[in-house]
């Protein structure tokens, strides 16, 4: 596969999560996180397992690093784990905390990969979230005390800083239907989630912005396709696509929030917006990051409630989570952004993977030929979607290396690296070595 239309410095990469992958969860000073309670509470996670130890990459980085060298990324998108640098989220640091990321950041550079960290993937301190979590408006002025410690530490070697990772799923999963931590089932209620973690948003990116580095944020984003033109199909859709794309986007991109009114929603959000909160939130951005999985169908709703009901998506093969595979949908996602908005900022997927029911074979491989024609078709969805006018500079795949899942545990396998949770070896997947060389060939 030739892919013509992207810049020459475009970023190859792949993703990770701190407590997706670290482990270590008890060691170094480092405080307990909403997902260390959320784990220990009987029933929250398929089979009980938790992240104490998942791919303990925090005692393995050095061989993770290495496979990273080897695949030929030339950038690593990561999480800090805010409780090892703060271990209630607020006051004294953490240094041996700092020392670990110093250590991960000087071996990237060693090995000329760009480490592009992201400040919040979910795992918030649990003294924060004892306080009241993203519910209370304190939390995102935590949120920027943190990103100035961690600006102060590695911003001499890291240029790029992504603020939150999609605030959109942790509001709904974590506060509004309590499927992932902090375990919140505050359904409505839970739209000053998103408020207060887009201003917290807003204060980082000052932090970082008087410090001379680039700021982005990490949105997920879906097409939403209405189930037919009937005109309850197309509101619906629209309630939907406000909920999920626009809220977080629009007051980013515009400065505004979108009509939520179908959602018995003002644009205050349960009076949690204040003066001068949205020109903070709308402050430029570096590049936007978008993480893409599939499309989203909506319907009317059978019954009253919400304002919209989800409907299946037919007629595309399906991964091993059983969600729909329509690569054309990241290329539909990323040009009607463009044209929702004109000043549309550079943009890096920031997440874009499949689950696979990975099988390490009797001569010790990996055939995950699924996940390779997911990403040959998803890359290729880039390249037109360039080809038509949209920056896109970067491609961060979901993931590096199989890992703890969220509520799922182990049972959902994304990376280029398949992991045995027991014995922690390493085994590169067909789809590392087909990535290692696609790399290769459009590096020349």
């Amino acid at each position: 596969m030739t892919l013509n239309h992207l810049p020459a410095d475009f970023i190859w990469g792949a993703s990770t999560a701190s407590y997706q992958i670290e482990g270590a969860t008890k060691e170094d000073g480092r405080g307990p996180s909403v997902w260390d309670t959320f784990t220990a509470r009987p029933g929250t996670v398929r089979d009980g397992h938790t992240g104490d130890v998942t791919c303990d990459h925090y005692h393995r980085y050095e061989e993770d690093v290495a496979l990273m060298a080897e695949a030929g990324l030339t950038g690593y998108r990561f999480s800090i784990a805010w409780p090892r640098i703060q271990p209630t989220g607020t006051g004294e640091v953490n240094t041996r905390g700092l020392d670990f990321y110093d250590r991960l950041v000087d071996g990237l550079l060693a090995r000329g990969i760009e480490p592009v960290p992201t400040l919040f993937h979910w795992d918030l301190p649990q003294g924060l979230e004892d306080s009241g979590g993203w519910l209370n408006r304190d939390t995102a002025h935590r949120f920027a005390e943190y990103a100035a410690i961690m600006a102060d530490r590695l911003g001499d070697r890291v240029q790029k800083w992504i603020t939150l990772n999609e605030p959109f799923i942790h509001m709904v999963w974590g506060y509004g239907l309590g499927t992932h931590a902090p375990g919140r089932t505050l359904f409505l209620d839970c739209l000053p989630v998103a408020h207060h973690q887009l201003l917290g948003h807003g204060l980082a990116l000052r932090e970082l912005r008087a410090r001379g580095l680039q700021v982005l944020i990490a949105n997920n984003c879906t097409p939403v396709w209405p189930a037919s033109d009937s005109p309850a199909d197309r509101a619906a859709a629209r309630a939907y696509d406000n909920l999920h794309n626009r809220l977080f986007n629009d007051p980013i991109l515009t400065g505004t929030y979108p009509d939520l009114s179908a959602f018995g929603a003002d644009a205050t959000l349960g009076g949690s917006v204040r003066d001068g909160d949205l020109e903070l939130i709308s402050a430029p951005l570096s590049a936007l990051g978008i993480n893409y999985y599939n499309p989203t169908r909506i319907q009317a709703p059978a019954s009253e409630g919400l304002p919209f009901e989800e409907a299946p998506i037919e007629g595309y093969r399906r991964t091993a989570f059983d969600w729909p595979v329509v690569p054309d949908g990241l290329r539909e996602l990323l040009v009607d952004l463009k044209e929702r908005y004109p000043a549309l900022p550079p943009v890096y997927i920031t997440e874009n993977g499949c689950s696979v029911e990975d099988v390490v074979d009797a001569d010790g491989a990996v055939l995950d030929l699924d996940r390779i024609d997911y990403l040959d078709t998803h890359l290729q969805a880039v390249d037109a979607s360039v080809a038509q006018g949209v920056d896109v500079r970067g491609y961060f795949t979901w993931t590096l290396m199989d890992n703890f899942e969220w509520a799922e545990g182990f049972h959902q396998r994304f990376g280029l690296v398949h992991v045995d949770h027991d014995t922690q070896v390493r085994t590169p997947k067909a789809s590392f070595a087909w990535y290692r060389d696609l790399i290769r060939a459009q590096r020349g």
